[in-house]
């Protein structure tokens, strides 16, 4: 029945805290990425996908414009579409003007945006019936509202695999495959190796929004979790570790100083960093063997005329 049908299971702050507690305890400092997706993280990284630098989505999106028909062509009709990290939902609208899913069940830990998005979708497609789903897709699962022989597409966009480690990655993508189904299907996007300046300028963009996006997680830990910490000892830092194959993101420390969470006191010597995210960059070829290692084959891989991005289709093998 169309409609908007919500289902909430966002992290308890408990759990959120043990995350916290145990990243920072660790050597060097960490904190996890999913941290940035509050409300007001979520709207500056909206603010990113806008920005000059920001190449992956506005690559991404052409990508999908171009070859909507010869994707949602693969898939079988009246499947149930999943889409993890939907954001805003702005990438789904290119699929669902071809696929004409009998469900779309968005899945995010921002719930305000999640509602949002959910809303809006449904108002502009009266036909689609809309299970948006407050979750952390990186734990288990129980969907039992979907028709358990409903077909599934797997929609995992913004090449979100590469803030995983490439062993993280094929474990995610293993767990996944239970909920994609042994007749189901994964379309996911992957950032591709190229010119670092490129890569780097993306992360750290000259009008600051990056920064902000990753200095708003101190900003968090003080708003949700009762954490005394000034965001203002800190800055923001993002460069590619060639050996790693990565970008990665830092927050330095200022000065010496120290961050109260749960009532446990962590210290900081001047240019000791918190190190926030990776985002791992792929070969076609090194993330389609990844892709076999985790259990599925690949059907087709669509690129941008300039070979910057990636988006792929995997079914389970």
């Amino acid at each position: 029945m169309a409609g908007v049908y919500f289902h909430d299971y966002h992290p308890s702050s408990a759990s959120l805290i043990s995350e916290v507690l145990e990243g920072l305890a660790a050597t060097p400092k960490i904190l996890p990425p999913k941290l940035f997706y509050d409300d007001r993280g979520a709207q500056l990284f909206e603010r990113i996908c806008e920005l000059p630098e920001y190449y992956l989505t506005r690559t991404e999106i052409a990508i999908l414009e171009r070859h909507a028909a010869e994707i949602t062509a693969l898939i079988a009709d009246g499947s149930c579409l999943l889409e993890l990290g939907s954001g805003a939902g702005i990438k789904v609208r290119l699929l669902l003007e071809h696929l004409h899913p009998a469900m779309y069940v968005p899945i995010d830990i921002s719930r305000q945006q999640l509602r949002f998005s959910a809303q809006a979708l449904a108002a502009d497609y009266d036909w689609l019936e809309v299970h948006p789903v407050c979750a952390d897709y990186c734990r288990p699962l129980e969907l039992d509202f979907i028709p358990e022989d409903a077909r599934r597409l797997v929609f995992f966009p913004g090449s979100t695999l590469g803030n995983f480690d490439p062993h993280e990655a094929a474990v995610f993508l293993e767990n996944i495959r239970s909920l994609v189904g042994e007749e189901g299907s994964l379309l996911i996007s992957i950032d591709l190796k190229k010119e670092v300046k490129r890569i780097e300028a993306a992360y750290d963009d000259a009008a600051g929004v990056t920064a902000s996006f990753n200095l708003n997680i101190l900003e968090r830990l003080r708003r949700d979790l009762d954490a005394e910490v000034n965001p203002n000892g800190f800055r923001h830092q993002a460069f590619y570790n060639h050996e790693a194959g990565r970008v990665e993101m830092h927050l330095i420390s200022r000065r010496p100083q120290s961050m109260i969470v749960d009532g446990r006191e962590f210290r900081f010597n001047e240019g000791e960093t918190i190190h926030t995210e990776n985002s791992y960059k792929y070969s076609v070829e090194d993330f389609q063997g990844l892709a076999r290692c985790a259990g599925y084959r690949v059907l087709r891989v669509w690129t941008d005329p300039e070979a910057l991005f990636s988006v792929h289709l995997l079914q389970p093998d």
